[in-house]
């Protein structure tokens, strides 16, 4: 027999032992589904910023929580879900030099699942649902004498009082609800159990159609009832969709209310105008002396819809998600952005990974092909997700988790989905003086299923 032949022989016989002894070839993983049922990009990407690390806000450090420890549900609560965490997520928008022409920014290296110490690996996040019976929920706040206080859309302030919710509204306010406009955003005062005040945002009709308006209330001592205590700003054009809402008292004391483009896309880019805008107030209405622009409530301009706030705890930098371009003006690209003061955040001339001298590109934004849906956003303080940035999806159905670069603030590093479809569209996400987490589901707008018993707070805790 020729040599050779017994000698190929022989390796074939070899090759194929070793491929037997190491089992089949791995199967590509299929992408994970977004909670809008399109299937979610790549896993995260991230290039490193080429942009200069962005200042601190100034602001003064944070005060010691004075709340009291909210008292437990005092019916069962439904049975605990775990999390469905896809950590192959959003494609991170690298961030390019700043140019004079729109361009794409390119993909670098992969970003790693955010590192969880052995201890907390031990930990798995629990949620249940905490009340329910809401009709659109939008925000939520807390009492230090242990109270919840809800915004429904339709109108009404609902409170929540030792795990229960009470019958009778707080209050009933004056609003239009259509579309995405109505009650909106709520917060409580900082001096809230000594001079009783609660700052609301709302949609309300007149002769020449929609506007917004930001109020004071104050509870009456005799009655525990709220009353209007001052109109704190009026007259802010409004729309069915768009008028952002979200109201938030800073670690500067200072007032903050989002504003919407309400459909008027130019107005955005206006100064004179308070539509698409983050605007800053003292909390009796007044225009603070250090705001951007002398005498104007404009703290920041050029965005779309933004609905969530967050301060980061430590540096005071204030984050803010916003909705992106939907129809006609393209697809998804939903944000979180770094807010500083006097910055314009380009809407609508710049989106995603756009950029133009002048203007600030976000820090992550979903892409062209998912919606987020971004609404409420907060910070964890404490836990296995400390120093995360947590923020709610409607469309999305989704606990987003954000993390961020310690060492460049406009840099995130990865992106956790959480509870993906599990409770529908997610308006707010709240920590609670407990130190659970407290999210609002938003089924009853019409876009998403209510279940029977209405939309619900759930809340989040953390177990073995």
């Amino acid at each position: 027999m020729d040599r050779r032949r017994v000698f190929k022989s022989g390796w074939i016989i070899l090759l194929v032992l070793v491929v037997a002894a190491c089992g089949p070839a791995a199967q590509p993983v299929p992408p994970t589904q977004g909670g809008d049922g399109t299937a979610s990009p790549a896993p995260i990407t991230a290039v490193a910023a080429t942009t200069p690390p962005v200042a601190a806000m100034p602001s003064p450090a944070a005060q010691a929580p004075t709340a009291t420890p909210l008292p437990a549900a005092t019916r069962p609560p439904e049975p605990l879900a775990t999390a469905t965490s896809t950590v192959t997520s959003q494609p991170l928008p690298p961030t390019p030099a700043p140019t004079a022409t729109r361009q794409t920014r390119q993909a670098g290296s992969a970003v790693p699942t955010p590192a969880v110490t052995s201890a907390a690996a031990e930990l798995s996040p629990r949620i249940e649902t905490f009340i329910s019976g809401l009709d659109t929920p939008w925000a939520l706040d807390f009492a230090a004498d242990g109270r919840i206080f809800i915004s429904e859309r339709p109108g009404r302030i609902r409170v929540v009082a030792d795990g229960k919710l009470l019958p009778e509204p707080w209050i009933v306010l004056p609003v239009r609800e259509v579309g995405e406009a109505g009650l909106l955003g709520l917060a409580l005062d900082q001096d809230f159990l000594r001079n009783r005040f609660v700052y609301a945002a709302y949609t309300y009709s007149t002769a020449t159609g929609l506007r917004n308006r930001l109020v004071r209330l104050r509870e009456d001592p005799t009655t525990g009832k709220g009353v209007l205590d001052a109109i704190l700003f009026d007259d802010v054009l409004g729309n069915t969709t768009h008028d952002g809402g979200r109201v938030k008292i800073g670690p500067d004391g200072k007032l903050y209310w989002t504003m919407g483009d309400a459909q008027d896309t130019a107005a955005a880019q206006d100064l004179a105008s308070p539509v698409g805008k983050i605007l800053r107030l003292n909390r009796d209405g007044t225009m603070p002396d250090d705001n951007p622009f002398p005498g104007s409530p404009v703290y920041s301009y050029g965005h779309r819809n933004v609905q969530g706030l967050a301060w980061q705890p430590g540096t005071g930098r204030l984050y803010a998600t916003e909705h992106g371009p939907s129809g006609g003006q393209g697809c998804c690209r939903d944000e979180v952005n770094l807010i500083e003061p006097g910055k314009n955040y380009g809407w609508p001339v710049i989106t995603g990974d756009q950029t133009r001298p002048g203007m600030v590109s976000p820090v992550i934004h979903s892409g062209t092909s998912e919606t987020w849906a971004p609404a409420g956003a907060t910070f964890v303080t404490a836990g296995p997700w400390q120093g995360s940035l947590l923020f709610t999806g409607l469309r999305g159905q989704t606990l987003y988790r954000l993390t961020l670069d310690p060492d460049d603030p406009a840099r995130a590093i990865g992106l956790e989905r959480l509870f993906v479809g599990q409770f529908g569209r997610l308006r707010d996400v709240v920590e609670g003086p407990d130190g659970a987490l407290y999210i609002l589901t938003s089924n009853g707008d019409g876009r998403g299923v209510l279940p029977a018993d209405g939309d619900r707070v759930l809340r989040l805790t953390f177990g073995r």
